[in-house]
Formats: C-alpha cells, sequence, structure tokens
C-alpha cells in the first residue's frame, strides 16, 4: 500500500538516498524509536533500519555478529548479496524492492537491511510485541476448563488456535486494513469446511474496509463487515477462548482476528449462539442442559419480568387467587413505572461505577450500594420493596447472560416493554412481544437468520440447543453456516 497516494518508490543504490527517504517520510533523527545502525561487510556499506521496542535486540544482535564474523576470513568479493542473505541466520528472510514496503515493514516491527549498489534489500521478522501471556478471560470463566485465553498479539493467538486444530486444511489468511494504523487482520477458516461463499464475502468486506485506523481493532472491523446500525443485538459473538474459537471453525464458521485485541470475532452468529457458554460442555449432558435451562430462565426473568410484574399490578384481576399477594400492599407516593425505571437506571449506574471503580474501592461501592441506598430508599418512601426484588432479579437474570452484549440489548428491550405496558397494559405487552419477535426474526447476519434454528424452524438443531447432547450423539454440524462437510464423525 502506498503512502498518501504517492507513487512507490524503488530502493535507491546510493544508501545516502535511502536515508534521506527516511529522514523526510518518517521522521528518522525525529522520532527517537526509529533508528539506523550502519556498517561494513567486505567492503560494502549496509544499512539496518529498526524500531526500538518492537525488535529483539538480542537476535538483531546476533544477526549483526554473523555478518561482521564474514570480514575475518572471507576476501574481498563481487557475491557480497549472496553471502549476505546467507548469512542472516533467521527463519524468515525476504527480498525487499520499494521503499515505501521498506517502511510499512520497519514501522510493524521487521528489520530492513540495504547494501549499497543494490536496488533490493532485505527484510528479516524480529519481531517481539510487548504484550502480556496468556490467562483466563475475565468475562468467560469455567469451573473445570483451560485456563489459556487470547492476548493481544496475533501471532500468539494464531498459535493458541493451531495448537488445538492440527489440520492442515486450517487456513490462516493475513493482510494489513487501516491507511495509517496498517493493523495485521487474520481471517481463520478450515477449507473443506466451511462455505467457500462465505469466506469471501468476509474477505470482501474486510478488504474494503477503507479508514485510517483500527484503533478500537475488532468492533470497527465488526461495525465494516456487519452493517448493524442501530440495532443493539449483536450480529457477531466475541470470544477470548481459544476453545470456543476452535469449536466454532470446526462447525464451519469464519473468525476473524485483528491485532492488538484480545478477542476474536465468530462470524455468522445467531441469538442462540450468545446464550451457550462454555461450561455447560465441560459438565455431562444432564448436569450441562440443567445449566442451560437455569440460564434460559435467567435471560427471559432479565426480558419479560418486570414487564409482566408491573402488568399485573395495573390489571390485578388477571392475577389467580392463590397467588394474588404478589403486587405492592400499600400505596406510595411515586408511581410504579417511574420507581422501576429509578431503580433500574440505579443498577446500571452501579454496574458502570463497578467498571471504572479500582479493584481496592470496589468492595466499599458494593456495601454502600446495597445497604445504605436499597434499605433506607425503602424506609424513606422512594420505592416499595417489592421494586427492588424484581429489579435485582431482572438484572441477575442479564448478569447469567453469557454475552455481555446480549444482556444490555435486552435490557434496552426490558425498558421499552415497560412503557408500552404503562401505555397499553395488556395489549402493550402483546404487541411489544410480537414486534420484539417479528425484529428479531427479520434480523440477519451475514444472510443468516438471526432466530435460527425457531424461526426458520429446525427441529433438530433446537433440540441440540434445548438438550446439551453427548458427543458421541452430535454426529452433524449445524447447517446454518452451510458447512461442505456434513459429518463429524464418520457414518
Amino acid at each position: 500500500m502506498s503512502h498518501n497516494g504517492m507513487e512507490k518508490v524503488p530502493i535507491s543504490p546510493k544508501l545516502t538516498n535511502n536515508e534521506k527517504f527516511f529522514k523526510d517520510e518518517v521522521g528518522l533523527d525525529v522520532s527517537f524509536d526509529l533508528g539506523v545502525r550502519k556498517f561494513t561487510v567486505l567492503g560494502k556499506e549496509l544499512n539496518l533500519y529498526y524500531v526500538n521496542g518492537l525488535c529483539d535486540t538480542l537476535f538483531i544482535i546476533e544477526l549483526m555478529e554473523e555478518l561482521l564474523h564474514v570480514n575475518d576470513f572471507e576476501k574481498k568479493t563481487y557475491k557480497v548479496k549472496e553471502i549476505v542473505h546467507n548469512r542472516l541466520v533467521n527463519q524468515q528472510v525476504n527480498n525487499i524492492e520499494y521503499m515505501d514496503e521498506v517502511v510499512d515493514q520497519v514501522l510493524s516491527g521487521l528489520v530492513v537491511i540495504l547494501l549499497e549498489g543494490e536496488h533490493s534489500g532485505f527484510v528479516i521478522d524480529t519481531r517481539s510485541y510487548p504484550g502480556r501471556t496468556p490467562e483466563e478471560p475475565d468475562t468467560e470463566k469455567v469451573v473445570r476448563g483451560a485456563r489459556d485465553g487470547y492476548v493481544e498479539n496475533i501471532i500468539v493467538n494464531t498459535a493458541l488456535t493451531r495448537r488445538r486444530i492440527r489440520d492442515e486444511r486450517l487456513r490462516y489468511e493475513i493482510f494489513q486494513v487501516g491507511e495509517r494504523s496498517k493493523t495485521d487482520i487474520c481471517l481463520a477458516y478450515i477449507k473443506d469446511v466451511a462455505d467457500p461463499d462465505l469466506v469471501d464475502i468476509v474477505r470482501k468486506e474486510t478488504k474494503n474496509i477503507d479508514i485510517d485506523g483500527l484503533t478500537m481493532a475488532d468492533k470497527t472491523v465488526e461495525e465494516f463487515i456487519v452493517k448493524q446500525g442501530y440495532n443493539p443485538y449483536p450480529l457477531v459473538r466475541y470470544t477470548e477462548r481459544p476453545d470456543i474459537a476452535a469449536t466454532h471453525l470446526l462447525e464451519g464458521h469464519v473468525i476473524v482476528m485483528v491485532d492488538t485485541s484480545p478477542s476474536v470475532i465468530i462470524t455468522p452468529t445467531t441469538f442462540f449462539h450468545h446464550v451457550q457458554h462454555v461450561e455447560e460442555y465441560r459438565q455431562s449432558p444432564a448436569v450441562g442442559t440443567f445449566v442451560r435451562w437455569v440460564r434460559f430462565c435467567g435471560i427471559f426473568a432479565s426480558l419479560f419480568l418486570l414487564p409482566l410484574w408491573f402488568l399485573m399490578i395495573l390489571e390485578p384481576s388477571l392475577l389467580p387467587e392463590q397467588i394474588s399477594f404478589i403486587g405492592p400492599n400499600e400505596e406510595s407516593n411515586i408511581p410504579v413505572v417511574f420507581q422501576i425505571f429509578l431503580a433500574d437506571i440505579g443498577v446500571e449506574f452501579l454496574r458502570l461505577a463497578a467498571i471504572h471503580t479500582p479493584t481496592a474501592l470496589s468492595t466499599a461501592m458494593g456495601l454502600i450500594a446495597a445497604v445504605l441506598i436499597g434499605q433506607i430508599a425503602i424506609d424513606v418512601g422512594l420505592f416499595v420493596p417489592e421494586v427492588i426484588l424484581y429489579v435485582s432479579v431482572a438484572t441477575i437474570g442479564s448478569f447469567t447472560t453469557p454475552s455481555y452484549e446480549l444482556s444490555v440489548a435486552n435490557k434496552i428491550m426490558r425498558l421499552l416493554l415497560l412503557v408500552l405496558v404503562a401505555l397499553f397494559h395488556v395489549p402493550g405487552l402483546i404487541v411489544g412481544g410480537t414486534l420484539l419477535i417479528l425484529f428479531l426474526a427479520g434480523t440477519r447476519s451475514l444472510n443468516t437468520p438471526y432466530l435460527w434454528p425457531f424461526i426458520p424452524f429446525s427441529p433438530k438443531a433446537l433440540l441440540m440447543i434445548l438438550v446439551r447432547r453427548s458427543t458421541p450423539g452430535a454426529k452433524i454440524r449445524p447447517s446454518i453456516v452451510h458447512p461442505r462437510n456434513r459429518f463429524r464423525q464418520p457414518q
């Protein structure tokens, strides 16, 4: 990719010209981390360009030792370039011919060696990016299971996945996106399983991203691939666990990894991909199914519990006599719908505060929230005790949702349903619920129906979501991603 629309500049045989290019275009001598080391091999000048902090210094020292060692016993020869190439002790050495490519490679953390009198140079991979070691992701913890998670380094992430799928048909296509950031993006798929049309769509959409930089990494990529607009529901799934990514690769999904981001994008996904969690697959099928049903109840509660309870307050005649005690007994000063909104937004305050509070202070904040605010708000008469109870249950329900993005989307929908119930009572809830289902059914993620296998109905696939099958029984890959090879196990 050429800089700022300039023509490609070939490497000059004169090293001073190349150095001038670096000074004018890249800020050599201005940026302290950009450097050049000059030395002589067999009477020929060599320049080595590097960026401090992105290269492994020990590797570079070893390279230079090897090259300078040549001076001790070789005669002056016309084959300097071949000798230098031979002496570059590294597994990745490539030829390079244009100055703007040199700049791109150096700024990516590779080392470039240019020789006096030659029209091409060598690029050597000595990258050593700053980063952390793989550790269990905070958002997807398990009781049993792997404790390694993706990190901000794309090379480590591809290696973690390759460790789980040692298939010669696993493909990693890498390219750079972003006119200024030149961020590495990797498409991962299994060649004989993934649908080629799907791979083509994702590849085309990713390569067409035209933006100056991907500082927000995978989120920016997602917004370009999936035209989401203001739909709050997540159209792709993020995961920081290599085992989940590997499972989806084997099902025929395409995975997008973006350098500098510890989460990878799984495409395409449906609503039901967001309600499954790795924990269910780490327990026996019976326990997994039980855990899954409890989770489904939590997700349902996070969406419909408050609107239903509020409807019962507005229309007490709908309640059977056995549970007629539900609903506030004493009159309150503030209308119940405002109480619910206040409490719900108050919980949202707490959640945001918890994200921004340092760990040392979060316990104190939790105590203040739970003990002081809740109890005193009831004593003062601001809230009916039941409001606090149901808002809390709904909030816990949204915390049981495995996908953080889905839980926030459900919260927005819950508040909209509450408004409809407050305005229109029973018709409000029925029409609101129907519109929600129609909205989700009409949503498509990369041409994949969002509510599959519920709409369009696929009984086999729906049963696999409702009941966790044991692995020997789950022989067929889910058909929504149109895998080319439908059978997981030999027939």
